[in-house]
């Protein structure tokens, strides 16, 4: 258990952090869950869409650190791809 104020303080700001962070992550994932619910229904508009909606939450979460910028770039390039070869 923390005795100083500091470390107490540290362990508020890390709650407040986990809880954000937990949210945010949350969102992203639901986010990427459309786009492959609507890749597999085979509509490629709604694909289009739900990616659009996908991409800034994905590269904030890569900017806050939540997610890998790697693991982002790689997700957005593969979603992309599907996408682009669905039949129109």
């Amino acid at each position: 258990m923390a005795n100083c104020a500091s470390a107490k303080k540290r362990i508020r700001q890390t709650a407040r952090r986990t809880d954000v962070n937990r949210t945010r992550l949350s969102e992203i994932r639901s986010a990427v869950r459309k786009v492959e619910e609507a890749i597999q229904s085979g509509d490629k508009a709604a694909a289009q869409t739900a990616l659009q909606n996908a991409q800034p939450l994905m590269a904030r979460g890569a900017q806050k650190k939540i997610l890998s910028g790697n693991m982002t770039s790689r997700k957005l390039s593969r979603l992309s791809r599907r996408i682009k070869v669905m039949a129109a």
